[in-house]
């Protein structure tokens, strides 16, 4: 088996496909399966010495963003592997990777349903709506901010990714990091949020794992990228 929760705990501490396809989706499992609010610890409350902290870094942030890193943040809102392009290379694209496309739909409707669950359960008010001197580079969003759902999906396919081609895994982290941090770019959540998304991921990965249907995919999905870039 698979240990990812070992993994992500170290890491811890140590063409695009349209949202409508993902909606259409159909989860490898849900909350029922993966319940957040059952292995996540509550998060700081909007009035402790934390959270006033992290507001403090948030605006540090955006005092100092470039029109290039608010560019990156607003392109990175996509919740889609392809945005792991730039590590995986000029063949990784949806018309010439139709079962990773369809799989990772899958993926992305997963961490949907379970970080959602977990939002509503910790209900953590959104930066923003603590500090009226942040102003988000996106649409606002009124959902919980614990943990950050953008952060759990990329943490959970770079892990699903870097199972599928070992030797990209470091890169392909490096690059789920860089993923999560663009929610603070972007003003959206606080740091805590995105660390806090590891663990999530790492609970997913798991579970999906375990799933004689997650892994049929799971191995079309890995034969026909590793031919891809076989090529």
């Amino acid at each position: 088996m698979r240990n990812f929760v070992a993994v992500l705990a170290f890491l811890t501490f140590g063409a695009v496909f349209t949202a409508h396809a993902a909606d259409e989706a159909k989860p490898f499992i849900t909350a029922k399966d993966v319940d957040l609010s059952q292995y996540l610890p509550a998060p700081p409350a909007d009035d402790s010495a934390q959270t006033k902290a992290e507001i403090a870094e948030l605006l540090a942030i955006q005092a100092k963003r470039t029109p290039e890193q608010e560019k990156a943040a607003i392109a990175d809102a996509q919740e889609n592997v392809w945005r792991f392009a730039d590590v995986m290379g000029p063949g990784f694209d949806a018309a010439k990777l139709p079962k990773l496309a369809a799989f990772f739909d899958r993926v992305v409707a997963t961490e949907d349903v379970v970080d959602d669950h977990a939002k509503k359960y910790f209900h953590r008010s959104r930066p923003y709506m603590v500090s009226e001197e942040l102003h988000p580079l996106l649409k606002k969003s009124t959902s919980g901010s614990w943990p950050s759902g953008h952060s759990t999906i990329g943490y959970l396919m770079a892990t699903v990714l870097g199972d599928m081609v070992p030797e990209k895994r470091n890169a392909l982290f490096t690059r789920a990091a860089g993923y999560a941090e663009n929610r603070l770019v972007a003003g959206f959540h606080y740091r805590s949020d995105t660390v806090m998304s590891r663990t999530g991921a790492a609970l997913m990965a798991q579970k999906m794992f375990e799933q004689p249907e997650f892994t049929r995919e799971y191995d079309a999905a890995k034969a026909e990228l590793q031919a891809e870039m076989a090529k």
